[in-house]
């Protein structure tokens, strides 16, 4: 019962999830609605990295990509369901993740961030010249089988589940992380590495960790964007902007925090949207929007807007104790 009363607000946003499909009947709205859940497992994924650890890695398309490529080509070659599919690219993601790790971990701050950045070129351009295995610049074209066992839906609300029950997957990962002792050791490692391995904390350990839980949710995702676009290029899946993209939503959001990289997809992936549909015209003014909105938090909320929104019932408390002090309760149970 304790769990269920402080956890009240989630359980509540559960059920309004489960229930919006429901009354949702525009296509436009329900593709906003599945790329907000997608984006905040992913954002969610990069936050145990970035946000907990301190690695602000830009090269998670690398992770992405490889998920969405993996269960494709095993399903169009090999005729492998995408369920099966979504495993073998988690274990692809979790082992390409390994072996970037093992050498950049010994790198810090801006270097890090170039290096993943580099091997996600590298793996771009791989994907674009391996032409007999990827498609090259053409792409990959999935035949519109729809099925259970294709994760191919006619329906948008099935893709609408299938993209809360992955998201649902995702906090929970994070909200162990968060409370548990690996959450405390890579909060450590972010704020002062030098000082986490004095404390015997093992650095390099706890990062590839998060590394692999990292990578494996943001390769489970590509699956899920690979079944839903049924048409994927390098250029759209290994892409740098991406990788900006989710760093950026999960620095509005607040890092290191459960439900920062949530509100932070609430925010800027319909605002995309919204800009695209109404501005198509003007290609690429969402990066300078993504610009602006940067600048502005990291300049006035460092810690994203989480944690400013937490202040708001704090303050309207406090209001109301100084008002019941004052002789002017303003509590509608006493009027």
């Amino acid at each position: 019962m304790n769990i269920i009363k402080s956890n009240k607000f989630l359980i509540g946003l559960i059920i309004v999830a489960l229930v919006i499909p429901l009354f949702v009947e525009s296509k436009f709205h329900l593709n906003t609605l599945i790329l907000i859940l997608m984006f905040a497992t992913i954002a969610s994924a990069w936050n145990i990295l970035g946000g907990y650890a301190g690695q602000l890695s830009l090269g998670h398309t690398i992770f992405f990509g490889l998920g969405a490529y993996t269960s494709t080509l095993l399903y169009l070659n090999y005729g492998l369901s995408p369920w099966i599919g979504l495993f073998i690219a988690a274990a692809i993601s979790i082992l390409v993740g390994i072996f970037i790790g093992w050498p950049t971990f010994r790198l810090r701050g801006t270097y890090f961030s170039l290096a993943t950045i580099a091997f996600a070129e590298v793996v771009r351009h791989i994907a674009l010249y391996w032409r007999d295995l990827t498609n090259g610049s053409m792409g990959v074209n999935i035949r519109f089988e729809p099925g259970v066992a294709n994760l191919i839906f006619r329906e948008y609300s099935s893709y609408y589940y299938f993209a809360l029950v992955l998201f649902l997957f995702a906090l929970a990962i994070v909200y162990y992380v968060d409370r548990t002792r690996i959450g405390y050791y890579l909060k450590a490692i972010r704020e002062n590495e030098d000082s986490a391995a004095t404390l015997g904390i093992n650095v390099t350990k706890y990062k590839m960790i998060a590394m692999i839980m990292s990578a494996g949710l943001t390769g489970i995702a590509g699956v899920l964007y690979a079944q839903f676009m049924l048409f994927f290029e390098p250029d759209s899946v290994f892409n740098l902007n991406f990788s900006i993209e989710i760093a950026l939503i999960t620095i509005v959001g607040g890092m290191g925090t459960i439900f920062g990289p949530v509100l932070g997809a609430v925010i800027i992936v319909p605002l995309n949207e919204i800009m695209r549909s109404s501005f198509p015209e003007l290609s690429g003014m969402n990066y300078f929007i993504y610009g602006i909105a940067l600048i502005l938090i990291v300049s006035f909320m460092p810690n994203g807007l989480l944690p400013l929104l937490k202040k708001i019932p704090a303050k309207f408390k406090s209001k109301k104790l100084l008002d019941v002090k004052g002789g002017t309760d303003i509590d509608s149970s006493s009027k």
